[in-house]
Order: structure tokens, then C-alpha cells, then sequence
């Protein structure tokens, strides 16, 4: 059951991780919320960043080999990481900021 466990993990964050690749460098994002999805690179970054700290946690944490849970703060920093990437996808789907032109002058000229 451990290496069925492992094995669904391990595909999961590969799957999650080559979205993120594709979301950076060809602009994608998947179909299921590619209508809300305004920023794919942002997302993309998120995702890599989800992954990563999934990874991160769930090797180093529940499912460690030898001694599960032996630093309790690297599966902890792995979660952070992970939050980080989800905060940057929601933020994907918010519009960016549109750039201003300065104001125009107010003063009268004086002809």
C-alpha cells in the first residue's frame, strides 16, 4: 500500500510540475480554468512553486522512508512553499495593473 501511495505522489507532482513548465514557457494553462486563467506565466510559476513545496513536504514527511517526520520543520517549510504557489495561481486569475500615462499639465499657457 506505502510504494501505491508513493507511486500516485510521484505522478501527481510530475503532472502538476509540467503544467507549471508549460504554463512559463509556452503560455498554457490547463482547460478546465483556462477561461478564468488572465496571467498564465504567473500561474505557471505558482504551480512550479506548488509542486515543488508538495514534494517537498510529502517526501520529507509523511511519506519518509526511514524515519518519518525527523525534522519536523523541512515538511513544514515544503507546506509554506506550497501555500505560496497557490496565493501566486489566484493571483493569476486577477487582472494586472494597466499602466497610467502621467497626468497632463493643468497649468494655463499663456499665449
Amino acid at each position: 500500500m506505502y510504494w501505491a501511495l508513493v507511486g500516485v505522489s510521484v505522478v501527481c507532482v510530475t503532472i502538476m510540475g509540467a503544467m507549471g513548465v508549460a504554463g512559463v514557457t509556452r503560455e498554457w494553462a490547463p482547460p478546465l480554468g483556462r477561461r478564468r486563467v488572465l496571467r498564465p506565466r504567473l500561474w505557471g510559476t505558482g504551480a512550479l512553486m506548488s509542486a515543488g513545496g508538495l514534494g517537498l513536504f510529502m517526501f520529507l514527511g509523511p511519506l519518509a522512508t526511514d524515519r518519518p517526520m525527523v525534522n519536523f520543520y523541512i515538511p513544514l517549510a515544503g507546506m509554506a512553499v506550497n501555500l505560496a504557489g497557490l496565493g501566486l495561481q489566484t493571483l493569476a486569475r486577477r487582472p494586472g495593473r494597466t499602466p497610467q500615462s502621467p497626468p497632463a499639465s493643468t497649468t494655463p499657457t499663456v499665449s
